[in-house]
């Protein structure tokens, strides 16, 4: 009797092992995703208040991916923003905005790389995640979090971002003009829908080696 007990007992221990074995080795296979952010599916919005009121506007997304490996953190990829394409509604002060703040002509794109994710994702899908990388704006590099959460669902995603620009601080014109005084930092806002393609581990080392185009397609 103890022996058959013993040998149930090993049995379902021996179980229990594969079945981790095989759910470590499937979650190594699928933990590096890749997203390509769509245009037309994706808004930059921007808001920067003021003594008088709060101005909101938006950019145009030119292309954008992003390459995660969910065991390391590890981020890369390119978000790539026209900065010729800022639109508030008032057509003299986006061209202020465009030639004397933003010098669109001289910097004609504001671009960010992604090095590291860091987040949760509950069992129904939903998530929040700090993106870490480099802004490069009006010339200049600097290091940025960018507050994410949405819901993942298989391959499809849904998602919303927040970060601020210290504009002034970089270096970039201040707009204020007499008493029209504006804030020193403008808020962005990002909101996209889109898919991931996960790719297997051979996949994954494969793609490191080769240089993958930037596409706007989903």
């Amino acid at each position: 009797m103890t022996i058959h007990r013993v040998t149930i007992v090993v049995g379902i221990a021996t179980v229990v092992e594969l079945a981790c074995r095989v759910h470590t080795v499937a979650s190594a296979q699928f933990r590096v995703g890749v997203l390509e952010m769509n245009p037309a599916n994706t808004r930059v919005e921007f808001r920067l208040g003021g003594a008088l009121h709060t101005t909101h506007g938006k950019f145009q997304l030119k292309r954008g991916i992003i390459k995660a490996d969910s065991a390391t953190g590890h981020a890369e990829g390119s978000i790539v923003v026209d900065a010729a394409s800022g639109d508030s509604g008032d057509g003299l002060r986006d061209n202020r905005m465009k030639d004397s703040v933003l010098e669109a002509q001289a910097y004609p794109e504001i671009t960010f790389s992604p090095q590291h994710i860091d987040g949760h994702q509950d069992s129904q899908g939903n998530f929040q995640a700090k993106l870490k990388g480099i802004l490069t704006l009006h010339g200049g590099q600097h290091q940025i979090v960018i507050e994410t959460q949405g819901k993942l669902k298989d391959e499809d995603l849904v998602a919303t971002a927040h970060f601020s620009i210290p504009f002034v601080e970089w270096g970039l014109k201040d707009p204020s003009v007499l008493f029209l005084t504006v804030a020193k930092d403008v808020d962005i806002d990002i909101a996209m829908r889109g898919h991931i393609t996960w790719l297997g581990a051979e996949a994954a080392q494969h793609a490191d080696q080769q240089p993958r185009p930037i596409s706007g397609s989903s």
